[in-house]
């Protein structure tokens, strides 16, 4: 059952956001300090994010099964297992701060629900690297956090990495760059018409 979960989470984490993202947006009563914490917030977590997809590139987009061509050890991934993920988290929470919707609570549920379901797919995505990966990811997981970073990069010199591709991490970031503009200016739409 937990594994048939974490797969159908897997298949529609891009559209989970969603319901948040309307309740928030029925919902919101930002402030100035609200709206800019959280941009704050999103900002950092985008940046994490794009940091991550400059070494991870598309593979981190796919919706049709767990995979990886490489163990990405470089960049935000020396420091956090899901770097992707914390910055999801990060973004999330900031729209929540920014828009101040239901303030704290839907904030609250956001987080657990997000945090529920990244363990589960987290757990799914280890099982395969476990089993590709071996020693060296083993090795990986004993030395670098899943998602609270380590203050030191994790080097293994051993473990081949991908190019750091700027370009590429724009393409890969382009629907979650445009994602974040339009959540941002909607709440900033709204604000002005409250």
């Amino acid at each position: 059952m937990q594994k048939k979960l974490a797969g159908i989470f897997f298949t529609y984490r891009s559209y989970t956001p969603i319901p948040f993202v309307l309740l928030m947006l029925i919902m919101e009563r930002p402030t100035i300090v609200s709206f800019l914490i959280g941009l704050a917030m999103v900002i950092l977590g985008e940046s994490i994010r794009f940091w991550g997809v400059c070494w991870a590139g598309s593979e981190t987009r796919t919706t049709g099964g767990v995979g990886g061509t490489f163990l990405v050890i470089s960049g935000p991934f020396a420091h956090t297992r899901n770097p992707l993920y914390l910055g999801n988290i990060l973004m999330y929470c900031g729209f929540g701060v920014m828009s101040y919707a239901l303030y704290p609570y839907l904030l609250i549920v956001a987080f657990l629900f997000f945090a529920l379901q990244y363990h589960l797919i987290v757990s799914q995505e280890e099982e395969y690297l476990r089993g590709f990966f071996k020693e060296p990811y083993a090795e990986y997981t004993k030395q670098v956090p899943r998602f609270f970073p380590r203050l030191t990069p994790y080097k293994n010199p051993t473990v081949e990495q991908p190019e750091f591709e700027i370009a590429a991490g724009f393409r890969s970031e382009n629907r979650t760059l445009q994602a974040a503009t339009v959540v941002t200016l909607a709440i900033l739409v709204r604000w002005y018409f409250l």
